[in-house]
């Protein structure tokens, strides 16, 4: 598994972690915790992804948090117990979907940052990913996986190292990638999006492909993830066989 922060001498920029989202495919595991709080071997998947993200190099994280995010916060705190600092962007009283959250956190984030997904485990380099952003001269860098519908389904056409179309919502034969999870995004691009407007990054995504402003980057290592059950029990196998291999 790959954790090369010094792959890089740029300092990587913030990162949004979305975390807020109501979790009804765990049911009922998170009828009362937030998905971000589930155990995984042993503890919540959210310290496995705090780990992964100091040994990328990456330190400075804003929590954008909805549904029972008081959890959240409480056990991560400002983050120092992880070897980072950790903000929170609470939605309020109605969730603003994935790109609203991000929207709402922009005064936390920076000209540019990362984003992921809160129940996403990525076990790749990111300086690479970075790199490849500031060299392309776009508004925003997707990370895409030759994922052939194996482990959900592809959303992403690529070609030539480049997105030529992404659709989430309505996927064609001709896509054999997937998102990753792992993007850049400038915040001039999240910006021009309605502040009290409830919407999907994958609608940002789509506007930046419409426009030619979204880069590419194929990684090699597939994705785990604890946003359905099977993706639970993967996860959960993954870091017991790593707990076993380090005894």
């Amino acid at each position: 598994m790959k954790t090369n922060a010094q792959a890089s001498f740029r300092p990587m920029p913030r990162l949004a972690l979305l975390a807020g989202g109501l979790a009804t495919r765990l049911r009922p595991i998170t009828t009362t915790i937030p998905k971000s709080m589930v155990a995984v071997a042993g503890e919540p998947f959210v310290a496995h992804q705090l780990r992964l993200l100091v040994n990328q190099g990456i330190y400075e994280i804003v929590m954008c948090v909805g549904y029972l995010g008081d959890q959240l916060r409480d056990f991560v705190g400002d983050g120092s117990s992880f070897g980072c600092h950790v903000e929170y962007s609470f939605d309020g009283d109605t969730l603003k979907g994935t790109g609203g959250a991000i929207r709402q956190a922009l005064p936390l984030l920076g000209d540019v940052f990362f984003v992921m997904y809160g129940d996403s485990y990525l076990p790749t380099s990111f300086a690479p990913v970075y790199d490849r952003f500031l060299d392309s001269g776009k508004q925003g860098l997707m990370t895409v996986f030759k994922n052939g519908d194996l482990w959900d389904k592809s959303n992403v056409e690529f070609r030539d190292n480049q997105i030529v179309d992404y659709n989430k919502r309505k996927p064609t034969p001709s896509m054999d990638y997937i998102d990753y999870g792992f993007g850049i995004l400038k915040s001039e691009v999240l910006a021009e999006w309605n502040a009290d407007q409830v919407f999907d990054l994958a609608l940002v995504y789509e506007a930046l492909v419409a426009k030619g402003q979204l880069a590419g980057y194929e990684v090699s290592e597939r994705f785990f993830e604890i946003g359905s059950h099977e993706g639970l029990d993967e996860t959960d196998s993954l870091f017991l066989q790593i707990q076993q291999g380090s005894k």
